[in-house]
């Protein structure tokens, strides 16, 4: 096995730890919220901190991983994520449980960036779309599959056993990251060829230029405020209050797609390598709109069920496209510096969506907020089609 391999390997066991302990919180977290006796918004609002938390922390993380190592970026991540939710079962009050939200946050989005870094120092185009694919494929199925213990944990333990759940597993993707993941920044500073890079304010700035740059961070973005906003928010509101559904029911049905999805992932991978991003980001991200129409129309659990089912299998799929789109579109030596502006522009959605689709629940319901969800993946699934050049066609050689 080279080198690079075995870094996906761990990075694979590294992530599905530290998503699997988030995904764990998913049927509960809103639930959490209300039972401080707060408005639907402000349910929102205990998401979007936390995604407020990841958005201010992306660019602070590259700068880490490029001075100390994405090593250390990881390690800080998973101690931070284990220490905020820890102190989340213990708040006393709405705002301190905000606090402890943000502080989780941050080490969740730390891991997320530094992550990204390490793969696209890993990969080269050619065989990017494969390996992020597969990494991405560990990503979301544990964040998938989270919602079944998480879900079985609340229904037996209560509401902040979940939170428990994560801690632990932040530990793991920690101790992870500590013993076994092999630095990888002198890959992205050999392939620079010795160039100095630039400084930071002038990599953003080449950063906004880029047309398709961008634009798949605005796919990045809706992706998440869809997600964070209407899957984690309102999809588990829907299940429990309007269907009916007890805790397990939210958890499997939301683990459902999870498994259909890792199927398609590595497929999907080849299918980025051999013939481009675009034609994988653009179906998916339209695709995952529907989802959203089914979700809003859902009134049992084989359609809560079913929803979820196409809602996995595009995020899976697309959820490779974006991130090796914009690997693909970082100038030479730049990996931390685009991969840290792409999570932190992508973690605007996750900031403002819990609050934005909370608040059209409290003034049009549910549906409402949904259908919004899909109008805006197909407006950016059609912009990002007619606008963003391909970054990558060729077909790689056999591995």
């Amino acid at each position: 096995m080279t080198a690079e391999r075995r870094v996906l390997l761990w990075m694979c066991v590294l992530i599905f730890a530290n998503q699997l302990g988030f995904g764990a919180m998913v049927p509960s977290l809103p639930l959490y919220a209300a039972s401080f006796g707060v408005s639907a918004t402000a349910i929102g609002m205990a998401i979007a901190v936390y995604g407020l938390a990841r958005f201010a922390l992306a660019m602070p993380c590259g700068q880490i991983a490029d001075r100390f190592g994405r090593r250390w970026a990881l390690v800080l991540g998973g101690l931070l994520s284990a220490a905020g939710n820890v102190w989340s079962v213990s708040a006393t009050g709405y705002p301190e449980f905000l606090l402890t939200r943000f502080v989780a946050g941050a080490g969740a989005g730390m891991t997320v960036t530094a992550g990204s870094i390490v793969l696209a120092d890993i990969s080269t185009p050619e065989r990017r779309g494969r390996m992020i694919a597969i990494y991405q494929g560990s990503f979301i199925f544990a964040v998938g599959i989270g919602p079944l213990p998480g879900g079985i944990l609340a229904e037996h333990w209560g509401l902040d056993a979940p939170f428990w759940f994560c801690a632990a597993a932040s530990l793991v993707a920690a101790a992870v990251a500590f013993t076994v993941v092999a630095e990888t920044r002198h890959l992205a500073t050999g392939r620079s060829g010795g160039v100095r890079l630039p400084p930071l304010g002038q990599q953003m700035r080449l950063l906004w230029s880029n047309t398709g740059f961008m634009l798949v961070s605005g796919i990045a973005l809706i992706n998440a405020l869809t997600r964070t906003g209407g899957l984690f928010n309102v999809v588990p509101i829907i299940g429990s209050m309007r269907i009916g559904l007890d805790y397990d029911e939210i958890g499997i049905g939301l683990a459902v797609g999870s498994v259909l999805g890792l199927v398609a992932v590595y497929p999907a991978g080849m299918a980025l390598d051999r013939w481009g991003r675009k034609v994988v980001i653009v179906p998916a991200t339209a695709i995952t709109g529907a989802s959203f129409v089914m979700f809003g129309v859902a009134d049992s659990f084989l359609w809560f069920a079913a929803a979820n089912a196409l809602w996995g299998i595009a995020s899976s799929i697309g959820g490779s496209a974006p991130a090796a789109y914009a690997a693909d579109s970082a100038p030479r030596g730049m990996n931390a510096s685009a991969m840290s502006m792409f999570r932190m522009l992508g973690d605007i959605g996750y900031v403002v969506g819990p609050i934005m689709l909370g608040l059209i629940v409290d003034l049009h319901g549910s549906g409402a907020a949904l259908m919004l969800s899909a109008l805006l993946l197909l407006v950016i699934g059609l912009a990002f089609a007619r606008w963003a050049p391909e970054t990558h066609r060729a077909v790689p050689p056999r591995l």
